[in-house]
Order: C-alpha cells, then structure tokens, then sequence
C-alpha cells in the first residue's frame, strides 16, 4: 500500500499534469509501465468484463479548502487510513491479480455538515480530482459524483454537471445526512434529477454508530460500530426510502446499496406483516406494492462474505440485481471473482451478470 506521501506524490504530479493516459501514473511514482499479468475471466468461452461498484478513494487537495474548519480532522483521516488509498499502480496491479477490469469510484462523503460556500468548493475540487483519476489509466475507473446532499437542489445541479462535463456514471451518497433520512421530502429534487438522468445513485453508510442511534452500545470488543453499524445504517436507509414512498415516487430511479443492502435483504418478509400487526404505526403514504417487492428494483453489491450468503441474496432478489463490491481498499474480501465463481447453483448466465453485466445494463463501461 502506497502511504500518504506517495498519494501526495500523486496528486502533485495530476495537478501538474504529470500524469498521462495509460502509463502515466506507474511513471510518475516512478515504478515500470508493465506489472504483473492481468487475470482475464472468462465463463463458458466468454471473456467476461468485470466490474466493482464499491471502491473507494480520497483527493489530498481538499486539505487545502477545508483547513482550519470542523471538516479538517476527517479529511484527514481519511487520507491517512485505508481509504485513502491513491489510483496508483499498486491498485492496478491489485486490480490485475484479483481480475476486476473497471473500479467505480466513491468518496465518503464527510462533507454533509458544510455550508453551501464551503460545500461548493469542495465539491469544485473533489470532482475535478476525482475525474482526473479516472481518466489517469484508460479504462479501468470509473467515478461517483460528491454531491452536497446537504443541499438538495444544489446537488442536483452537482449530479448533472458531473455525469454531464465530467463523465460520471452516478453519485455517491451516505444513509443519511446530519440526522435527516434521505427519503424525506427535502431530498425529492436530488431524485428527480438522478431519475431523469438514470444516475446510479451508490448509497453507502457515514458515521453508522451516530447516525443509528446506537453509539453507545456498540462500545468495546468486536468493531461493531462497522460491523453491526454500517449494515443498519443502510437497511434504515432503504426501509425509509420505501414506507416514505420516494420509491413510488420515482419508481425508475437506479439505487445500490453497499455491504448487500444491508440487513433487509435477508429479513424483507418481516416488513410486509408490520403493517397488518401494527396498522397504528403505518401512517405514511399507501405503497403500490408489498414492502419487500422493492427490493426487486434495487441493487445490492456482492460484499456479504460467504458462499450462502450470496446464494441467498440472488435466490430472494434474483442475480439480475447484484453487482461485485469490494469496499477497496479495506480488506474485507479475498478473491472477489471467485466467491462469485465459486457460489454453487448460479447459472452462468447469472455468474456473469453479477461479475459485470448488470453494470453494463445500469452504466457505460470502457472498452
């Protein structure tokens, strides 16, 4: 792993114009343009085009805007930690061994609690370092946009700008923003916008233990603000987006929820009898269809560790909606491609829609 001097190193040589298409990256860290083979996957014959949808990355110059503001301290750890990982040649070759063709790229975002002048200044610099690195090695990354969620009509604006002058393929948005639940009303313009332009709309969990409520109890062995946390802050996310009816709302709206969606992916039927036992407690707007018949238009990632684990998700929500995730560069994950490979009763069919053609289908995938 490349340590932060290097992802300096990095950024310095982008912003410079150092690095070039293709070799440029592998130059400027002054390592050799060739690496290690690249795992080709092919299934029945068939070269398959893999994809991950749940990468992560960091852009060193927003130290620059957030200085001496609240928003300092997290940036910073994220630059120091693992998710600060630079598109580099170490991720490529990471990449090559693992047989991922294409990583899509996301930023936490931390940036919720900024004001609209702080909030547009980041997002200038974010999104501009961000397409840089995807465009840094020709055809391997592709990029969420680091919407300001925390202003609904103005992340709208950031979502076009980015998918339109910048080549995004979606956003990248937390569970919730500052204590309010993303499907509430304020948010509608953001999802209007993503609708229209059939975003990919990549949801992942921040600060899960605040956000949840359960900070206190997580406390102790077993990381368990991340192991526990994360997860719920998503199924909360996503019931929310269905009982609030922004899911009816804009019914073509294209979501994937890291880390499997969660907990309610294994536990939907539940939602559809709360209703019926607790009427009093339903007060909400009246949904065209059963809770868990939502599930079937969202998109999950692979990240749910064992072999059962994925066999069950396809067998409640079908392969057509799950996509590799790796959460790179935390290592939660060995051998991404084989634990879609090597889960028993998938069709090939459904092996190469969950390695790279329903991210085919939902976003354009480089050549």
């Amino acid at each position: 792993m490349l340590n932060r001097r290097a992802f300096l190193r990095y950024a310095a040589a982008a912003s410079a114009g150092v690095v070039c298409v293709g070799c440029g990256i592998r130059q400027a860290f002054g390592q050799p343009a060739s690496g290690p083979t690249r795992r080709e996957v092919t299934i029945g014959g068939r070269r398959v085009r893999t994809v991950d949808v749940h990468a992560h990355c960091a852009v060193p110059a927003v130290l620059d805007v957030v200085k001496s503001t609240p928003l300092e301290g997290p940036a910073r750890r994220q630059l120091e930690g693992n998710l600060g990982f630079p598109v580099a040649a170490a991720r490529v070759s990471d990449m090559d061994k693992d047989g991922i063709d294409v990583q899509v790229l996301s930023i936490n975002a931390f940036w919720y609690g900024a004001d609209r002048d702080l909030a547009r200044r980041m997002f200038d610099v974010q999104s501009q370092q961000l397409a840089e690195m995807c465009k840094a090695i020709a055809g391997r990354f592709l990029g969420y946009t680091p919407v300001s969620l925390q202003f609904p009509e103005l992340a709208a604006e950031q979502l076009e700008h980015g998918m339109k002058q910048l080549g995004f393929v979606g956003a990248a948005i937390g569970g919730s923003v500052e204590g309010e639940e993303i499907a509430a009303p304020k948010f509608d313009p953001f999802w209007k916008r993503a609708e229209e332009l059939q975003a990919l709309v990549f949801i992942h969990p921040q600060t899960a233990p605040l956000s949840t409520g359960i900070a206190k109890r997580i406390q102790g062995s077993g990381a368990l603000g991340n192991v526990i946390g994360n997860p719920l802050e998503t199924s909360l996310a996503l019931a929310h987006l269905i009982f609030e009816g922004t899911l009816d709302r804009f019914p073509n709206v294209k979501i994937c929820a890291a880390h499997g969606g969660g907990f309610l992916p294994s536990y939907a039927a539940r939602m559809d009898h709360g209703c019926a036992v607790f009427p009093d407690q339903c007060k909400g707007p009246t949904l065209r269809k059963k809770p868990s018949e939502y599930l079937k238009q969202l998109y999950f990632d692979s990240l749910v560790f064992t072999s059962e684990a994925l066999r069950h998700l396809v067998n409640e929500h079908g392969a057509s909606q799950i996509m590799i995730g790796t959460d790179y560069a935390v290592p939660w994950v060995k051998g991404p491609v084989d634990h879609v490979l090597k889960t028993p009763g998938l069709s090939d069919a459904e092996r190469i829609a969950i390695l790279g053609g329903n991210a085919a289908r939902l976003i354009k995938v480089p050549n």
